[in-house]
């Protein structure tokens, strides 16, 4: 039994280290490309309904955080279903080094809205930029399973996060688009580059 024991283990470690140097192919453009086309429109319909700027910040926070939920779902069920078929065995590993590398980040923002919103709610304006930097250092994080490209698009979510924050007035209304374009934007390069990432790694030899 013992024997048994240490083979499965020595398998299950080397189906580890292959899933850990192999490019995750799990995420489908489709759906990555569905979730910058949710985050423009909802960002068009808060302007629709709201006006330019959003004043209330619960608000503003609650209608983002079910966009993100609802993102996360479609990306999420695709990358299981996507996984399964492209890796086959290896597409549990696979999804767990997918989620070790970028579930940092995404908790660290988790973390620090729930900080600034309950301790310091002069300081909530700086979210929207916060996240996406956030958002921008797990595509960073994530880059060395992914194509190369990848970073180009952290780069972008830095650079938008920032530019959020020194835009927006302190203290003020946020408008629904420091929201919608940059994550919009930044999520239909994401399924650019996997989509022509993969057809070229799939081509080389």
């Amino acid at each position: 039994m013992k024997q048994l024991n240490d083979a499965l283990a020595e398998i299950h470690a080397i189906r580890a280290q292959i899933a850990l140097g192999s490019e995750f192919r799990g995420y489908g453009p489709a759906s990555v490309a569905s979730t910058g086309a949710l985050a423009l429109a909802v960002a068009f319909a808060e302007v629709r309904w709201h006006g330019e700027h959003e004043s209330n910040f619960g608000v503003y926070l609650a209608v983002w955080s079910v966009t993100a939920v609802v993102a996360l779902v479609l990306s999420g069920t695709e990358t299981v279903l996507r996984a399964r078929r492209v890796h086959g065995g290896f597409a549990q590993h696979m999804i767990y080094q997918a989620a070790e590398q970028f579930l940092p980040a995404v908790a660290s923002g988790l973390l620090l809205t729930a900080v600034l919103v309950h301790f310091a709610p002069p300081f909530e304006w700086l979210l929207p930029g916060l996240w996406q930097i956030f958002f921008g250092l797990g595509m960073f994080a994530s880059s060395r399973f992914l194509p190369r490209c990848i970073v180009l698009v952290g780069f972008w979510y830095l650079a938008t996060g920032l530019i959020t924050i020194a835009a927006l007035p302190s203290g003020g209304s946020i408008s629904p688009w420091a929201m919608g374009l940059p994550f919009g934007i930044g999520q239909l390069l994401v399924a650019a580059v996997l989509r022509f990432g993969y057809e070229r790694g799939h081509a080389q030899p």
